[in-house]
């Protein structure tokens, strides 16, 4: 028996000198990265982004891995993303205090191809081939770009973007936004963790409002906030980005483990001001969050968000405390599909002004800092695999991850 052991146990090591061996002929240069979790608590589906700035040069962005000891994981380069532009990485786990270190292992030249499982996904479908009369697009056949610049005669119900925007997801739910000027966003409850997107208002049409295989469109959104859409607040009612000169809109990352949307609203008039608005939303593998980060070009006094106002639904609010983070939510059988469904924006205690409301929304206003304000905004449907299905188990969530935006995970290039 010790013998069988240690033949067991000398094979084990051996096959992971072969692996060791074989990274150093894949890759010919390598850095280590620490990565720590400050919080007293464990975390789950972490995501991990070592900054373009502390790369080392010559770092070679085509041809990298990530490692866990010998164990391979999922990564991406982030090129074109606004906020988060570097190497990203999702953990499955960070116990709480824990660290960990990384090696990025990198060729010098060339490129690596890897087949990760893909987990988020964005996507902007506009039709080509077909006419414009009036205001409606008439034939021709979706295709996805990572560029579209708005024409002037695109309104809602104009039938020439696929789900009438884009859309982004991660395993757990998916989002898209009304790219006219309604701009306010949508949820899409998933029954699968697979990537469904590609797979929603292919009839040119709203079919995703009744159950598909991959899930549905599940909150009724009309002219509210829906759910942490941009707006102004004037006092009396929330204005959402409505009149604009102009709008553009690019997919900048279509990750394995992280996706962004980039818009440039341009000449947004908000109250009596007019500004230039840049949004970014982004999501990550296992997280059911989208981060909204906003730069506006002139000072507004207010920028605000919220939710839609739902008799069925009930209201939670926290301002939060200094160095925290603060929620406004609702809960209950809201959804389109008549069952439970929990929706949140989540905002720093220090941007928050006050709570109020309109006819249509529950609404969060926030003060922008210097020209920027990063807020986020989640749902989350009963109908999930494995999903949040009572107000004690949402209200649980969303504590967690108010604790977890106010305790960020730390991340040290410590070798080059």
């Amino acid at each position: 028996m010790k013998m069988k052991t240690r033949l067991m146990l000398s094979l084990l090591l051996l096959g992971i000198a072969c692996e060791v061996a074989s990274q150093k002929k894949e890759f010919s240069e390598s850095f280590t990265v620490k990565v720590s979790n400050p919080a007293a608590f464990d975390r789950t589906d972490v995501l991990v982004i070592v900054p373009e700035n502390q790369l080392p040069k010559g770092f070679n962005a085509k041809g990298f891995a990530v490692f866990t000891g010998t164990v391979e994981i999922p990564s991406q380069y982030n090129a074109k993303d606004k906020v988060n532009k570097g190497i990203a990485v999702v953990l499955d786990k960070l116990s709480a205090n824990q660290s960990i270190v990384l090696t990025v292992s990198y060729s010098k030249t060339g490129e690596v191809n890897r087949a990760y499982p893909k987990r988020t996904q964005a996507e902007l479908s506009p039709k080509v081939g077909g006419e414009w009369k009036n205001r409606e697009y008439i034939g021709g056949e979706f295709k996805n770009v990572d560029y579209l610049r708005v024409p002037k005669q695109h309104k809602d119900h104009s039938w020439y973007i696929r789900y009438e925007g884009p859309g982004w997801e991660s395993d757990k739910v998916g989002y898209r936004f009304y790219l006219d000027q309604r701009n306010a966003v949508d949820v899409f409850g998933k029954t699968t963790s697979a990537p469904s997107l590609q797979k929603a208002g292919l009839d040119g049409f709203d079919s995703y409002h009744e159950m598909q295989e991959w899930g549905m469109d599940v909150l009724k959104v009309a002219k509210s906030l829906g759910v942490g859409s941009i707006g102004y607040f004037d006092g009396k009612a929330a204005h959402r980005v409505e009149i604009t000169d102009s709008v553009e809109c690019s997919i900048t990352e279509n990750g394995v483990v992280y996706s962004s949307i980039l818009t440039n609203y341009y000449g947004w008039k908000a109250g009596a001001n007019k500004t230039n608005l840049s949004s970014q939303l982004s999501i990550h593998a296992g997280s059911r969050l989208t981060e909204t980060s906003l730069t506006i070009s002139e000072t507004l006094d207010n920028i605000c968000s919220g939710l839609i106002k739902d008799p069925k639904a009930k209201l939670f609010s926290s301002k939060g405390t200094a160095g925290e983070y603060g929620y406004l939510a609702t809960y209950g059988k809201q959804s389109l599909n008549d069952d439970n469904l929990g929706i949140a924006v989540l905002f720093k205690a220090s941007d928050f002004i006050e709570f109020t409301e309109d006819e249509f929304s529950h609404i969060v206003k926030m003060k922008p800092s210097s020209g920027k304000l990063t807020y986020y905004f989640a749902a989350a449907w009963e109908g999930e695999p494995n999903g949040i299905k009572t107000e004690e188990a949402f209200l649980k969530y969303l504590e967690q991850e108010a604790k977890k935006l106010a305790s960020p995970v730390r991340v040290e290039v410590v070798k080059k």
